[in-house]
């Protein structure tokens, strides 16, 4: 009866300091880059600690996190790729171009989070989450994933160029809103370009 008693609050004492545990706070890693990626609901800084492992180190996501600028948002490359993962993540909630469903419209000059006009910002919402349906795509897709359709969504734009405060002067100056119907080729060259390696 005792080795009983023993063996069951050894067992429990274990069980709680496992619980215990698990409500540590997780070290944050890619939080030690120069761009301060916060929830756009709680303010909190996002963890990278459970990013899927592929699409977290690529030459875009490296220097999006150095600052805060999507290298993305002119590539034909990484466009035709952002666009495919928008319409298989993104457009049934948000429409095929943006133009809004059950989640809000993306292609006008209305953020719902001002700070979505930052590619920082929408980044998050996107990595985070937000309020309503809008939940946190960390676990299924890339880090690179995200700056492609983030790019895409840019992309979807139809408003005022002088409200695109994502875009740099030169981007402003060839800027044209998005055309129902625009393709791409299946593999233009740039920072998204397939390398032939499997």
């Amino acid at each position: 009866m005792i080795q009983r008693r023993t063996a069951l609050g050894a067992s429990l004492g274990l069980v709680i300091v496992i619980a215990s545990l698990g409500a540590l706070p997780r070290p944050t890693t890619a939080q030690s880059s120069a761009v301060d990626l916060r929830n756009v609901v709680t303010g909190e800084k996002l963890d990278f600690s459970d990013v899927l492992p592929e699409g977290k180190d690529t030459p875009g996501v490296k220097q999006f996190l150095a600052t805060g600028h999507n290298p993305y948002i002119t590539d034909a490359s990484c466009l035709k790729k952002g666009e495919q993962t928008f319409l298989a993540a993104c457009s049934g909630c948000h429409g095929h171009i943006g133009e809004g469903k059950i989640g809000p419209g993306l292609a006008d000059n209305y953020w719902t989070y001002p700070q979505n006009t930052t590619d920082a910002g929408l980044f998050s919402t996107v990595f985070g989450g937000a309020n309503g349906q809008m939940g946190p795509h960390n676990e299924s897709l890339t880090l690179d994933d995200m700056l492609q359709v983030t790019a895409w969504v840019r992309h979807l734009y139809s408003g005022p160029v002088a409200d695109a405060e994502w875009l740099n002067d030169e981007q402003k100056k060839a800027y044209k809103p998005y055309k129902l119907g625009e393709t791409f080729p299946d593999n233009p060259p740039g920072m998204c370009a397939k390398t032939g390696k499997s």
